[in-house]
């Protein structure tokens, strides 16, 4: 994995992060700009993911991408929105993080 592919996911990651604090926020206080400003955000994060795709093949590009944002997300829902995950959903995120950690893992050259 190269270092412009990390680079890329770690800036995706944020972008989705923005625009899904945005959402949540659009729901709870229903004021237009915030659904505006969610918009942008996510088409900011396609744009980002388009060259994290081009970087690193679209599986791997959306898995980490995906399992980042689910990590994160839920922290902020945790601690922003006072929202609470039951156990089974704790071990799907948990399962998500094996997962992106098995991704990560590097694979031997190629004959």
């Amino acid at each position: 994995m190269s270092g412009r592919f990390l680079f890329f996911l770690l800036l995706s990651i944020p972008i989705f992060l923005a625009g899904a604090t945005a959402s949540r926020a659009y729901v709870s206080y229903e004021r237009w700009p915030l659904l505006a400003l969610s918009l942008l955000l996510y088409c900011l994060g396609n744009l980002v993911m388009i060259r994290l795709m081009r970087e690193g093949g679209l599986g791997l590009a959306i898995s980490l991408s995906a399992i980042g944002q689910l990590v994160a997300i839920n922290a902020i829902a945790f601690l922003v929105f006072g929202e609470r995950m039951t156990g089974q959903q704790m071990a799907g995120v948990a399962l998500g993080v094996v997962a992106m950690g098995l991704m990560l893992v590097p694979v031997g050259s190629k004959p």
